[in-house]
């Protein structure tokens, strides 16, 4: 995974060789449940074959009509992702060698490169401490170049008052055009007032969080006195980490506060990823394969068409 701000191209290079092609063995080439387009509409309903998927039985429609009825879609293939990176003081933290901001980058990238590889396109928001970059969504492995780059290269977020995380939700309700796949990258240590925003980017697009963390931030290990410093603030404190009652009170915040955020996830009708500093990159995405996949076997179909509804039939009890 890369660490440190090299050239691009040689970055990219070792992603596509240290990632992307363990991946293609893993999921054998088959991306169409990472890039399954919007366009996927109920196009007719026929009467069942043998052969035809169980999966794609209109069930309403067979009770109706007393015969099975497969649903039959047109897809348009296309998606343009969109990723929102929340880029502030507090994704600079890593516990290891390993920061937070290393781990989104990472992913932006593999998934950018993955997507635009199967002739998709991609953009990006990017939020310091504020909406300050704005990548319009195009296609090519130059435009994963380009992001990379901006990625790379980008200094580090200097400390500030605190990260409001809706200014960069409802930029992108702003910025965004037509319904695309959106990918939120952040830690979530934020300023309240981001779940509204989340939940209305949500209605208007298929969005996944990517919740960025390091093992540190949920449970603080026994090592005795030591300085602890509010990554958003810089504000420093002097903890003495061998008193048990301290590190159960740390832990118990902790977890109200990861509720909090699953709870909020929750509310909006958000698939999230968790991607830890010590997480495998592989597994991450063969994660969200899964989530996709699980998404598109939940997707259903409209009513009945026009041309059918003559023929309903109402069971004789």
């Amino acid at each position: 995974m890369s660490r440190s701000k090299s050239d691009p191209e040689a970055l990219l290079r070792k992603l596509e060789w240290t990632v992307i092609r363990r991946l293609d063995g893993l999921l054998q080439g088959d991306y169409r449940t990472l890039f399954r387009g919007f366009g996927l509409d109920l196009a007719d309903l026929r009467e069942y074959q043998y052969h035809d998927d169980v999966r794609h039985i209109d069930w309403n429609v067979t009770a109706r009509l007393q015969t099975p009825y497969v649903r039959e879609y047109v897809e348009d293939r296309e998606v343009t992702a969109w990723f929102l990176l929340d880029l502030s003081a507090s994704v600079d933290f890593g516990s290891s060698a390993v920061r937070k901001r290393a781990v989104a980058v990472d992913f932006v990238t593999v998934l950018a490169r993955l997507m635009a590889r199967h002739g998709n396109r991609v953009g990006a928001i990017l939020y310091g401490d504020r909406v300050d970059t704005v990548i319009p969504a195009r296609g090519g492995r130059r435009q994963v170049l380009h992001l990379l780059h901006r990625l790379a290269t980008r200094p580090e977020t200097a400390r500030s008052k605190g990260t409001k995380l809706a200014d960069l939700l409802e930029s992108a309700l702003r910025i965004v055009p037509r319904r695309s796949l959106v990918f939120v990258v952040s830690d979530f240590i934020s300023e309240p007032g981001w779940h509204k925003p989340l939940g209305h980017l949500a209605k208007r697009h298929e969005l996944v969080a990517v919740r960025l963390f390091d093992p540190l931030e949920r449970a603080l290990p026994d090592l005795g006195m030591v300085v602890v410093e509010d990554a958003e603030t810089g504000e420093q404190l002097f903890v003495d980490t061998h008193d048990r009652a301290f590190r159960r009170r740390f832990a118990e915040i902790a977890e109200r506060r990861e509720n909090e955020v699953r709870n909020a996830f929750v509310a909006a009708g958000v698939d999230a990823i968790e991607l830890a500093t010590d997480d495998d990159l592989v597994g991450a995405v063969v994660r969200f394969a899964d989530l996709r996949k699980r998404r598109s076997q939940l997707a259903v179909g409209g009513g009945l068409p026009r041309h059918l509804e003559a023929r309903r039939v109402v069971p004789v009890a």
